[in-house]
């Protein structure tokens, strides 16, 4: 009876560490993923973000679709004053207000499917608890950047009700950006996320894949895929 007791506590005793050193390595795991999403966020925001104010393609001069004559009447002061108002908004150093999505995810079932056309993920081992858990990115760390200014995208109204012909980087910011879960190799030198791109209000967006790679001890991009637009 004591000797069955005693194994009954053993078992007890073995299965609460066993969860117990699960728990802990998952914890380690998150803190690796989100120092690696730190150490890269800005390169990627860098390579990807929107600015409305500057996407808007140039005017085209007025045509008449009968005679096939374009009226340039004047189209060129027109144009240069486009360049010029453009050209001041990429010379600006005024602090770019970006605004984040913070709720990190998982990769969602559509860009899974864009991994697997583009790249060999055979070398990839998949983290099946993506797929349900999330977690908040701090932007605190990134409060003294200097070109941009990072705000929580929820501070502000949906995107979708966002004056897009306000100019002013003030009332709302000039763009959106996300970010996934991040997928590593059995290493962890290498790691596979999705990231989005908006101008706001409907009107434009991009998604990427983006594959990381930790040389030297600190994480860079290695690649950008392209995936869809709207």
């Amino acid at each position: 009876m004591k000797l069955s007791k005693f194994i009954l506590i053993t078992l007890i005793l073995l299965s609460f560490f066993g969860c117990k050193k699960e728990e802990i390595k998952k914890v380690d795991e998150l803190r690796f993923e989100k120092d690696a999403m730190k150490s890269v966020f800005v390169e990627i925001v860098d390579s990807i973000y929107m600015d409305r104010r500057i996407i808007t393609p140039p005017p085209f001069p007025k045509r008449d679709f009968k005679t096939n004559i374009e009226d340039t009447t004047g189209y060129h002061a027109e144009l240069k004053k486009f360049y010029h108002r453009r050209d001041s908004i990429k010379n600006d150093k005024t602090r770019i207000l970006l605004g984040v999505y913070t709720d990190v995810e998982k990769i969602s079932s559509f860009e899974t499917e864009m991994i697997v056309e583009q790249i060999n993920i055979s070398a990839y081992t998949y983290d099946v608890s993506k797929e349900t858990d999330k977690y908040k990115f701090d932007l605190k760390p990134f409060e003294n950047n200097k070109k941009f200014n990072f705000q929580n995208a929820s501070k502000y109204p949906h995107e979708k009700n966002w004056n897009l012909n306000d100019n002013s980087n003030v009332l709302f910011p000039v763009g959106t950006i996300s970010v996934s879960r991040i997928q590593f190799n059995k290493t962890k030198t290498r790691g596979i996320l999705s990231a989005g791109a908006s101008c706001g209000g409907g009107k434009c967006g991009r998604g990427f894949l983006i594959i990381i790679e930790n040389k030297s001890g600190k994480w860079k991009i290695a690649e950008v895929i392209h995936t869809w637009v709207s």
